[in-house]
């Protein structure tokens, strides 16, 4: 359970505050407009704080309840700036289109490639096929992979492929993540880029139904519980 103690207004409010900011693009200072003509004064910059603080606890809940996915994987990175830095989202779904994992990496190189690897395969497991592009870091990491598997004596390969159109999947998945964070340009700080990135992610699983078929808001509201 999250815990929200010491927080100035009832729990429900902040869990409805975070979550209609992530899959809608608006601003704080729209969002504070809105949350005031029902009654909630609530400054814009403690929206942020909100949003910064409970997006990245959410969605560390929401990878661990998530359905299972397929072993066939789709990976690729996309760029996103951040306080005039191009930063790059490395970002996995399955051949199915559902999100497997996500992560905001200030480098597009082999040590977070390595990273990023290490993350998707603890939370996912270990695929039998990676679609990837053109990325000799990604094809690498992969590489080094098998080496390990192989020395551990695991009955386990990651096939490598790479096809722009078998990719495809993940291109227009990014379609989605960048819609959201376009109206929203402007990050202040890598973290509060990443958590607001990782709140988006967690919305759009919920939007793929990846934590069951219900109403958006009380698949949100029930990884906070």
């Amino acid at each position: 359970m999250i815990s929200f103690r010491g927080a100035q207004f009832p729990r429900s409010v902040i869990l409805h505050a975070v979550y209609f900011y992530l899959p809608y693009g608006v601003s704080y200072r729209d969002l504070e407009e809105i949350l005031a003509e029902r009654g909630v004064v609530v400054d814009h910059s403690i929206l942020n704080r909100w949003v910064v603080k409970y997006a990245p606890l959410v969605a560390l809940v929401a990878q661990k309840r998530k359905v299972p996915t397929a072993v066939s994987w789709r990976m690729d990175e996309t760029y996103m700036n951040v306080r005039g830095v191009w930063m790059y989202p490395y970002r996995a779904v399955d051949r199915d289109g559902q999100t497997l994992d996500f992560m905001l990496s200030e480098k597009r190189d082999t040590k977070a490639a390595k990273k990023f690897f290490a993350q998707a395969l603890s939370s996912n497991g270990i695929p039998t096929q990676i679609v990837i592009d053109k990325n000799r870091a990604t094809a690498a990491r992969i590489t080094a992979i098998n080496k390990i598997l192989k020395r551990l004596g695991r009955n386990a390969h990651i096939d490598t492929v790479r096809s722009r159109y078998l990719n495809d999947i993940v291109e227009q998945d990014h379609r989605f993540i960048k819609r959201h964070t376009r109206p929203v340009l402007g990050f202040k700080s890598f973290t509060s880029a990443a958590a607001t990135l990782d709140g988006i992610e967690t919305a759009n699983m919920i939007r793929k139904d990846q934590l069951g078929n219900r109403c958006p808001f009380a698949a949100f509201a029930s990884l906070a519980a």
